[in-house]
This record gives structure tokens, C-alpha cells and sequence, in this order.
């Protein structure tokens, strides 16, 4: 995982849910006591879909991946930064638990929990964007996919495409199976040059869905303003 990310800046996993569990996430995106703001993309002109962001507390699953995903990557997080910093920069590393981070976040105004179920029908799809909420952001996010392709839908791709410095962007797509986690950069990633690393610039998005219903679970490490 650590040499996928270093390397493309996105990582797939082996599935972290069972189908039971990608079920039960789903079966909650009705109940309105579960979320704190429901998002319809349309009108905002994000792409065609919606989005539901939970309301501390989360459901146990939620709670235990956005804890044991950000252990794993804090790490990384600041092996990234270090390569980022400028001589004689002070740094403020990440902590190792996100506890941690939150209270940081939290000290920043940065109060309302992020992590959201989205959900796509046919025709639905999202554009590029970058999920930033305030001045503190994490360098990585997850999405968990808690659909199947091909059986509960058709089309809807993930999508990353990076933008380097006086070049032309370059896109990944990518198509996961149910329970896996897709990890990538929220922002942008070091790349290194003949001069050192720099930053590439990373947006994320979701093609258009054919048919069917697309669920996936966002979890993102920072809250917002």
C-alpha cells in the first residue's frame, strides 16, 4: 500500500467490508437521524446525484475505518510532508491517533464531522473536485465501494486525474469491487524532480453511471468549518 501511494498516489485495497456490512451502510442512507446534511449535487452543479454527511456519532463501522485507515496513513502523511517541506520550515506533523487530529481540527473551527454515503442512479456522475472543508486537510481520503459493478450497476468509474507542473494532465480510471477501499491524495502528492519533489495536483470524480444504483461510503479524516 505504501509503495502504490508513494508511487501513483492512490492505493485499492482488499475488501475492509463484508457484503453484509456494505448492506447495512447502505440501509442506513434513509434514515435521516443518521446524517447531519443532505447534499443534492444538482444543484450546486457538482454532477447528478446525492450525498448524505453523518452525524457524530457514526454507526461502529464508519468509526472503526476512519480510525484504523488513519493509523495506517498518518505515517505516510508525514513522510509526504517532510518531502514537501522547505528548508528551515517549521512543521506541524500529524499525530498518530486522529483523536489527535481532530482535537487540532476542532481547535481550528473545523466542528462538523465529514465522512458521507453517496449515491448514484443511472446517469448520475460527479465532477472533478477536491474534497477541502477548511485551512487544516489530511493528504489522503478513502472511498469504500459498497456496491457491486456489473450486477447492481453499470459505468460509474472513479476517476483521478493529476495535473504536474507545464505538462498535461493525466487521468487514472478505476473500477473497484464491493467492500474494497480506494485511498488516495485529497490534494496533491510529491513527485520528484530533478530539483527535488514538488506537488502534483490531484482531482477525483465519478463518471457516468449507465444503469442501476451506485453506493459508496467517503471517509474523510478532517472535519469541516
Amino acid at each position: 500500500m505504501t509503495r502504490k501511494l508513494n508511487a501513483d498516489g492512490y492505493a485499492l485495497t482488499d475488501p475492509v467490508l463484508l457484503p453484509g456490512e456494505c448492506q447495512a451502510l447502505i440501509d442506513t442512507y434513509g434514515d435521516d437521524t443518521r446524517f447531519r446534511k443532505r447534499i443534492v449535487m444538482e444543484r450546486y452543479r457538482y454532477g447528478v446525484g446525492d450525498y448524505a454527511y453523518f452525524a457524530y456519532p457514526f454507526p461502529a463501522l464508519v468509526q472503526e475505518l476512519r480510525e484504523s485507515l488513519y493509523a495506517h496513513l498518518a505515517p505516510i502523511a508525514n513522510e509526504w510532508k517532510r518531502q514537501l517541506s522547505r528548508k528551515g520550515e517549521s512543521t506541524e506533523w500529524f499525530p498518530d491517533s486522529i483523536a489527535e487530529y481532530l482535537d487540532r481540527c476542532h481547535a481550528a473551527g473545523q466542528l462538523r464531522p465529514t465522512p458521507l454515503l453517496l449515491k448514484y442512479e443511472a446517469s448520475g456522475y460527479n465532477c472533478l473536485h477536491q474534497d477541502l472543508y477548511g485551512a487544516i486537510a489530511f493528504p489522503f481520503q478513502a472511498v469504500c465501494f459498497l456496491s457491486q459493478p456489473g450486477r447492481d450497476y453499470t459505468g460509474g468509474e472513479f476517476l483521478l486525474v493529476e495535473q504536474r507542473p507545464r505538462a498535461q494532465s493525466a487521468g487514472q480510471v478505476i473500477q473497484a469491487k464491493q467492500g474494497e477501499a480506494l485511498l488516495f491524495t485529497t490534494r496533491f502528492r510529491p513527485v520528484k524532480g530533478s530539483r527535488g519533489y514538488y506537488r502534483a495536483n490531484v482531482k477525483h470524480g465519478v463518471s457516468k453511471i449507465h444503469g442501476g444504483e451506485r453506493y459508496t461510503l467517503g471517509v474523510i479524516f478532517h472535519d469541516a468549518v
